[in-house]
């Protein structure tokens, strides 16, 4: 019985600012490359289909759900996780909000929560109220910190634009 060869490849990507090289096949998930390969597993596994944002990650900037994107599709590009947003020890300005604000419970939606408020905040940098909302809808918090979450990401956008009172 013959049995199909699975095609592997070798995929550069930058993950938190450091060069890896994976080899594998192209179709692996984001999310299991970062869990599995690399062991940086603050993006976690939800819904499996990009419809819970716990598994948001930055790729180029831009905020993907890596459940669903293919380390093919992350080759030669800047993947940044929740645990690379930290510089120096010190925490990123929209992580210490949501600790200040209280904005999480059980804390499996924040990563994904932290991530996709800074890319909101890395393009609008004092969204409103409204903004936040739209912005945040497809991240799912089943303990229903909604509000917290909402002041939190208020709270970073002052303190970052050093309006903070």
């Amino acid at each position: 019985m013959c049995h199909p060869t699975i095609a592997t490849v070798a995929v550069d990507l930058t993950v938190n600012s450091t060069p890896h090289r994976l080899d594998g096949p192209p179709e692996v998930t984001l999310l299991e490359a970062l869990r599995d390969r690399l062991g940086l597993t603050g993006a976690k596994y939800g819904c499996g289909e990009a419809r819970c944002g716990a598994c948001v990650v930055l790729l180029d900037e831009k905020p993907v759900a890596s459940c669903v994107t293919t380390v093919g599709d992350a080759a030669g590009k800047r993947v940044t996780t929740v645990e690379g947003l930290a510089e120096d020890g010190a925490l990123h300005p929209v992580q210490q909000a949501f600790v200040d604000a209280d904005a999480l419970q059980c804390g499996y939606c924040t990563p994904g929560m932290v991530v996709g408020a800074v890319a909101l905040l890395r393009e609008t940098p004092r969204p409103t109220r409204e903004q936040i909302v739209a912005a945040m809808q497809y991240h799912v918090c089943r303990c229903g910190a909604y509000a917290r979450i909402v002041a939190a990401i208020q709270l970073a956008s002052e303190r970052m634009s050093g309006s903070a009172r």
